[in-house]
């Protein structure tokens, strides 16, 4: 009775296994510890390993791999129509043993060290732009109540909050207490600002060595952040079939509710990856700001757009158009060439 599908549910400490053979049945259900999983899998002929694609499942997926399985990670929301009854551990590795199997599922990329290592300054970048934004605020409401007010922008908070490090109490008449706690949120704001410089930094030597995100940051609205956060995202570009499709699992596509043959459209998905859908649409905005003021130096599509539609929809309908030129400039291993035809139009 060889085991052919493994279904495998990751927790942290506690991993469930459902194993079955060629003919489907049922011929292993049983509870690892951590220290259990790869001495465990060791011993297991070659097999086909199917989990739910999630933090630690790309850590598991490459060791796996290692060990001469052939690893399958899905999309939590693909498995979960495939659990029959109740919510429990063994339940789910019998879902995902069964979902692996299916002819239509759809699969994840396993990724490597170096894109996580990358994805996780993309992550602490983000967590610290928030709390930055967070202190400023602070900041500035606390001033607010003394009847000192800091002129809009980010530079300007930075350069009072610079100026109230650097002269102390002589900046700015307030009371003992007020001063020290607006004193200590200054020199906060100051230090995350000079950690997010550095890992901007970071996040451009990435791109220059790079190949993929130098090549993703030839296109026009796409700085080196999104550069390398979509090189860094997408491990596979090739498990994409077109430019549509990918530009759909970024969720900039709109939302269908069509029935008896009459297509209605409604907004876009915001399914897949929030992050990666925000740095698109953040710049397909610099290109409308751009646009505004020297319409030659943009595409002649945003400027069209822009005179039939609102500022938002047009940046939404534009960064729909940057993922799928994305799409192509990593399948194909090209530079963005703004006179490019396609085929069929030529």
């Amino acid at each position: 009775m060889e085991i052919s599908t493994i279904g495998l549910d990751l927790a942290k400490n506690v991993f469930q296994v459902h194993g079955v053979n060629k003919e489907g049945t049922v011929v292993l259900r049983k509870t690892l510890r951590r220290a259990q999983m790869l001495p465990f899998f060791a011993k297991l002929s070659p097999c086909l390993v199917g989990t739910e694609a999630c933090g630690t499942s790309h850590h598991w997926a490459r060791e796996l791999q290692k060990l001469g399985h052939e690893v399958r990670l899905m999309p939590p929301c693909y498995v979960k129509p495939y659990v029959k009854r109740g919510k429990n551990d063994a339940a789910d590795a019998e879902a995902i043993c069964e979902a692996v199997t299916r002819p239509t599922m759809r699969f994840v990329a396993v990724k490597s060290r170096e894109q996580q290592a990358t994805l996780s300054l993309h992550r602490v970048r983000r967590l610290l732009t928030g709390q930055r934004t967070q202190l400023v605020n602070m900041m500035r409401s606390q001033l607010a109540e003394f009847g000192i007010s800091i002129p809009v922008g980010l530079g300007r908070a930075l350069q009072m909050a610079q100026q109230i490090v650097d002269d102390g109490e002589a900046t700015i008449d307030l009371p003992a207490h007020a001063a020290q706690v607006i004193g200590m949120l200054c020199e906060v704001v100051l230090k995350l600002h000079a950690q997010l410089h550095e890992l901007d930094l970071q996040l451009e030597a990435l791109r220059r060595s790079d190949d993929m995100a130098r090549r993703l940051a030839t296109i026009p609205g796409i700085d080196p952040i999104c550069a390398t956060a979509l090189a860094a995202s997408v491990a596979d570009p090739c498990q994409f079939s077109s430019g549509r499709q990918f530009a759909a699992w970024l969720g900039l596509t709109p939302r269908q509710k069509s029935s008896g043959g009459k297509e209605r459209l409604g907004r876009i998905t915001k399914m897949g990856d929030k992050y990666l859908r925000q740095l698109l649409v953040i710049g397909a905005t610099s290109l409308i700001r751009r646009a505004k003021y020297s319409p030659e130096t943009v595409q002649p599509f945003l400027v069209g757009m822009l005179a039939r539609k609102s500022a938002r929809v047009a940046s939404v309908a534009m960064a729909n158009k940057m993922a799928r030129i994305a799409w192509a400039v990593m399948v194909r291993g090209e530079v963005y060439r703004s006179n490019h035809a396609p085929a069929l139009a030529a």
